[in-house]
């Protein structure tokens, strides 16, 4: 596996997953972002992102490394990127710093099927049939002709970002080691959702 930074500068952001092999396009205005988008830019171009929690400045305990694959300075001093995510880690520790932006320890040992190939997968056919029935439920149009062009790795990763789901079924989901279980929780999640709709429904009947 490629040595990949220990030390990373990570973006905490509520409500945000993002996957290896998929991109999350960023607009950047914040004076301590911008300073960890310039500094990771000149750097190597990496950064991490993880969700947030609500409860004293905490973060979730995985999250993603992404690349800076597109960077554009806009006329107000706002950054636009494009992050191309990598490889998932497990943040171990915090590291004291003088920086306005957070930067911690991780390991991404738990997560070197991110990089490989040949992933071990079930047919996601079931999960993406019962998706659209979701999105449609929710009133969320999605391109379901451009998503079957993508590899079956990026269309349960695709779905997994944007689903309607909680932070904590989306962190649920992120954290799943493979591909098999990645598609198995969301396929479960997705489940519960339209099985209390309808429960819901006939109870109002």
């Amino acid at each position: 596996m490629k040595n990949y930074p220990e030390v990373i500068p990570v973006f905490p952001l509520s409500g945000v997953i993002y996957f290896p092999n998929t991109n999350l396009p960023l607009n950047i205005f914040e004076q301590r972002y911008l300073d960890l988008v310039n500094d990771a830019y000149k750097k190597d171009k990496l950064m991490g992102m993880v969700q947030s929690k609500n409860i004293n400045n905490s973060v979730y305990s995985v999250g993603c490394l992404g690349k800076i694959s597109d960077y554009q300075k806009s006329k107000d001093g706002r950054i636009i990127l494009n992050l191309t995510g990598i490889i998932r880690f497990h943040i171990l520790d915090e590291v004291v710093n003088d920086k306005l932006y957070r930067e911690f320890k991780v390991n991404y040992k738990n997560f070197e099927e991110d990089l490989s190939e040949k992933k071990e997968f079930n047919n996601p056919t079931n999960l993406i049939e019962k998706a659209k029935i979701f999105f449609k439920k929710n009133g969320l149009l999605l391109n379901w002709k451009e998503l079957e062009k993508l590899n079956q790795t990026q269309k349960v990763n695709t779905l997994a970002m944007i689903c309607p789901v909680t932070n904590e079924e989306k962190q649920k989901i992120l954290e799943t080691v493979t591909l098999s279980e990645k598609v198995e929780v969301l396929e479960d999640i997705i489940n519960f959702y339209l099985y209390e709709v309808n429960f819901n429904n006939q109870t109002l009947q």
